[in-house]
């Protein structure tokens, strides 16, 4: 084959091995940075899920103790155990969330990447009426103050879906500027809930009976229609998902920390709404037309004085936790297009800011179902009713994931059963809960995340199934012929420097496309061959390359190896190789052209791109005939290959090539012999 060299080298890694090493540690500012990045969500929840759990019900002992109850062990045993002690050992180099736990395990059992494309794509639909209620929940306050007590329900629509166009609106620009905020404001919204739910406690103190479990356990037994009550009662941990997604922005010690904090804040709240509502309207079902106009727990343990700026505050913190869902969510997705499990969109990146991505698809898909969802409910009660079924599904799938990654840690085989029996028994518990939402809106987040979930598993499946179609041959078999076409000056010189994407994983092979494309298609003769790889690996921030000289100077192949959440800017990227290896002396990239090489003049790089489109010449079965041509078409409407790989569209030629997965094999074709009809006929024809 000739001589060989490979070479090695690491590019700068952003400051990932310093953010590995240092996120563990807390800091008052990291505490600080977590409450505005993380806790949006959660944090927001007691706006709405005491309204939810009492609406059309008399207020009773039972309900609201026994509510309570349920809503401190959901948080105990859910976020508290699952999530911020067990689940955060499972970080990838310091990253979470649920694409990168299946990083870590995906390798064990194929079929893991179901439930990672049911976790990835519930938490997409959550991401679309997460805002509408928060900011809804905030602004329908206004009522409780005389001045606005008359506000119209259309007027609250058009205040929410402005402020919400106003999010948006800004992600373009990146939040890096009014970041610095988020957790200042945090923390004040924080400590006022806190201050608020102590000076209501009094009200009726046998409301800290809610920290016996007796009481919960009770209301689910004996309550009429009791169990589903959990379906309110789950909105409280929804947000528990966020802790672990947004790992990597803050470390594992200043998450668990500021966890105390926000959980004793919480808690304190809710108690405070709870005996403030057993004081006030005891032996009272709440009127429906009262709830219509605003009626609000939250609000209502509010001093009248007091009401505007605590809503006020409010609404800024719901706006902080929009904005900390939007921006996972474009983590999310650009997670998802690494591993090949979502088409490639383009991502902007508004700011030098680590992890700050803007993908204008997301955006306008997120912006568009939000607006949706708020002219489609109109109320924060009408969501609430709606709110919690899709992202039951992802914490079911989080469970799964992570109990594999217990194995990969060779825990012991009882606790991973404990784990999986608790887990699955509580969390299916909400799913059957939340099953009643399904015909009062919760469809609405089904059918999205249904539509999420279809995306990533036909471009999934997709792949599967080409795969049977690449024919990979020994490069080696083809490496004279290569050599002689470089050097055989009858054929015009396509490019100085010919480069092909490959996804040939072993460097000795190479993709039968590649070599067709070379030597038949329009044979292209060029001075230097170059197979570009890409190996997209499991730990997020890795950016390494590698380099095989095959034939010096005339085959190279390079390698990159590039964490799933590392922008593939292979443009950039080459041009670095090219740059170091020149420096190295191990390549001459001067113009092989006698006019230009004694000049000194760089030589062109031309890249070529092989774009597949569906043959006529297949037989595939029914559903995988559907799958691919809807992989077709979403290719269609995504980024092409070369803007994928982060290309300059001026030094690509992109070359079309049927995908024959499945060849026709049997032709109902036979050959005959005509006859040649006699003159005479040709003559009376005539």
């Amino acid at each position: 084959m000739g001589p060989e060299l490979v070479f090695c080298y690491t590019f700068v890694k952003q400051n990932n091995i310093y953010v590995s090493k240092n996120l563990n540690k807390v800091t008052s500012a990291g505490l600080v940075i977590a409450l505005g990045i993380i806790y949006g969500d959660i944090g927001t929840s007691p706006l709405y899920v005491l309204n939810e759990i009492i609406s059309g019900r008399e207020i009773s002992e039972l309900l609201i103790i026994g509510s309570l109850s349920c809503i401190i062990w959901t948080l105990t045993l859910q976020t508290t155990f699952k999530y911020v002690i067990l689940t955060l050992k499972a970080d990838n180099k310091g990253e979470g969330g649920i694409f990168s736990l299946y990083a870590l395990v995906r390798r064990r059992k194929k079929w893991l990447v179901i439930p990672a494309m049911i976790g990835g794509a519930a938490l997409l639909a959550d991401g679309i009426i997460t805002p509408p209620i928060t900011v809804t929940s905030a602004i329908e306050g206004l009522r409780q103050i005389p001045v606005f007590h008359d506000i119209t329900q259309q007027t609250i629509v058009t205040i929410v879906i402005a402020i919400i166009s106003m999010i948006f609106f800004v992600q373009q620009f990146g939040t890096a500027s009014i970041g610095k905020f988020f957790g200042p404001i945090m923390m004040i919204w924080f400590a006022m809930i806190a201050i608020l739910g102590c000076t209501h406690l009094l009200d009726d103190i046998s409301i800290l009976k809610a920290f016996n479990p007796y009481y919960g356990i009770k209301l689910l037994a004996t309550y009429p229609k009791g169990f589903w009550l959990l379906g309110a009662v789950f909105l409280c941990t929804t947000g528990a998902e966020a802790l672990y997604s947004d790992l990597g922005h803050c470390g594992k010690g200043n998450i668990r920390i500021s966890w105390i904090f926000v959980k004793t804040c919480l808690i304190i709240n809710y108690l405070g709404q709870g005996a403030w509502l057993l004081a006030q309207y005891k032996g009272q079902i709440i009127p429906a037309a009262v709830m219509a106009d605003g009626f609000n727990p939250f609000i209502g343990i509010m001093p009248q004085w007091f009401k505007l700026i605590g809503i006020i505050i409010a609404a800024a913190a719901a706006i902080i936790a929009s904005q900390a869902l939007i921006s996972g969510s474009f983590t999310l997705i650009s997670e998802a297009m690494r591993l090949n499990l979502w088409p490639k969109m383009k991502i902007n990146y508004p700011t030098e800011e680590k992890g700050q991505l803007y993908i204008p698809g997301i955006s306008l898909l997120l912006f568009v179902g939000c607006v949706g969802i708020t002219l489609y409910f109109q109320k924060s009660a009408n969501m609430g009713a709606a709110y919690g079924l899709a992202i039951t599904l992802c914490m079911i799938s989080t469970s799964i994931l992570f109990a594999n990654f217990l194995v990969s840690k060779r825990t012991a085989p009882a606790w991973i059963y404990v784990y999986l029996i608790v887990y699955l028994l509580i969390e299916s518990s909400f799913l059957v809960a939340n099953l009643e939402k399904f015909m009062h809106g919760g469809y609405v987040t089904l059918i999205v995340g249904g539509a999420l979930f279809a995306v990533m598993y036909v471009w999934f499946r997709s792949r599967k199934i080409k795969n049977r179609y690449i024919e990979f041959v020994h490069l080696e078999d083809y490496i004279p012929m290569i050599q002689e076409l470089s050097n055989d000056k009858s054929i015009p010189k396509y490019a100085t420097h010919l480069v092909y994407m490959t996804s040939a994983n072993n460097h000795k092979e190479i993709e039968h496309k590649i070599i067709y494309s070379i030597l038949n298609k329009k044979p292209k003769r060029a001075d230097i061959y170059w197979f570009v790889h890409v190996d997209v690996i499991d730990e997020p921030y890795t950016c390494e390359y590698s380099v095989e000289h095959i034939i010096p100077n005339d085959i190279i192949r390079v390698e990159f190896r590039l964490g799933f959440r590392m922008e593939q800017r292979i443009n950039l990227m080459f041009r670095k190789v090219v740059e170091d290896l020149v420096t190295n002396k191990e390549v001459n990239i001067t113009s092989r052209y006698e006019s230009l090489e004694k000049n000194n003049v760089v030589g062109d790089f031309q890249f070529i791109v092989l774009e597949k489109y569906l043959s006529q010449d297949n037989e595939l079965p029914i559903i995988e005939r559907v799958i691919m041509k809807l992989y077709f078409w979403l290719k269609e409407i995504s980024l092409g290959e070369e803007r994928g790989f982060g290309l300059d569209p001026s030094n690509v030629t992109v070359e079309k090539f049927p995908l024959i997965v499945a060849p026709v094999s049997n032709l109902n074709l036979k050959r005959t012999d005509f006859e040649a009809p006699d003159e005479d006929t040709e003559d009376s024809i005539g």
